[in-house]
């Protein structure tokens, strides 16, 4: 695994702070957080967090103090590259997931699943044991609790002993939540993994391969759900690309000066 001292610094993609590190120099780093005792909120950015952070200056800062920024989209791995600052690969929340239980059953970390229904959440522990049957599931519980309970969750999830927990809440929850735990002193690593706990559980497919591979998982997910995603994905890609064409123009009148 790599050393900290060797893994490539913090880069910037359209004003997005981003690490540009592979999955295994993640899980490096992640395993050096967690055996240091130290707090990390491990976070993905995609075109809609990069949108969340023009609207909402708190997002903005939240992002800027994760102790990882992984390139979880397509998007910004194409932009990264289009502007002169390559990410090597997309890092996303749901193979994250996986990984990040293979370091955990290795090394015997305490694992919590938090966020999605009940019924999910605990289909997806079930799942994670069958895959890796020495994981040291410590702690489930759903996300459906409002902010005045953040600390009751942050207390249930100190006392369960967990170095790794899996948040699984749509954004911006998830990241107001684990920024509630950074508060609150509690230690270990925070990951925000979105929809991967219906991925896991089976409760939504996974988009086959083939779109992966041609970076359509996005329209896979807008299939599945179109009430809820078409404006967001349809609206928001074509908002992301004017944005992206405006930086490279910048970056072209700036270059020929």
């Amino acid at each position: 695994m790599a050393e900290k001292n060797s893994l490539p610094k913090r880069v910037e993609v359209m004003g997005v702070p981003v690490d540009p590190w592979t999955m295994a120099q993640t899980v490096g780093r992640t395993k050096e957080l967690v055996e240091s005792g130290a707090f990390a909120h491990l976070i993905g950015v995609n075109a809609d967090k990069l949108l969340q952070m023009c609207d909402d200056p708190w997002m903005d800062a939240c992002v800027r103090r994760c102790e990882v920024v992984n390139a979880d989209g397509a998007s910004m791995v194409m932009a990264a590259r289009r502007l002169g600052s390559p990410v090597p690969e997309r890092v996303a929340g749901v193979d994250l997931m996986a990984e990040l239980c293979a370091l955990a059953e290795r090394e015997g970390y305490r694992v919590f699943l938090l966020g999605a229904k009940r019924e999910v959440v605990e289909r997806t522990r079930d799942a994670l044991l069958g895959e890796y049957p020495g994981l040291d599931v410590v702690g489930v519980r759903d996300g459906y609790f409002g902010e005045g309970e953040f600390d009751a969750v942050a207390e249930e999830v100190r006392d369960s002993g967990a170095q790794v927990t899996f948040v699984g809440i749509t954004s911006p929850k998830k990241e107001r939540l684990i920024e509630r735990f950074r508060e609150l002193g509690l230690t270990g690593a925070y990951v925000g993994v979105g929809g991967s706990f219906d991925v896991v559980s089976g409760a939504i497919p996974r988009a086959p391969m083939w779109m992966q591979r041609a970076h359509l998982e996005w329209l896979f997910r807008m299939m599945q759900e179109p009430g809820r995603l078409a404006k967001r994905y349809v609206a928001g890609n074509a908002r992301f690309m004017r944005m992206l064409r405006e930086e490279e123009k910048r970056m072209k009148g700036e270059a020929s000066r």
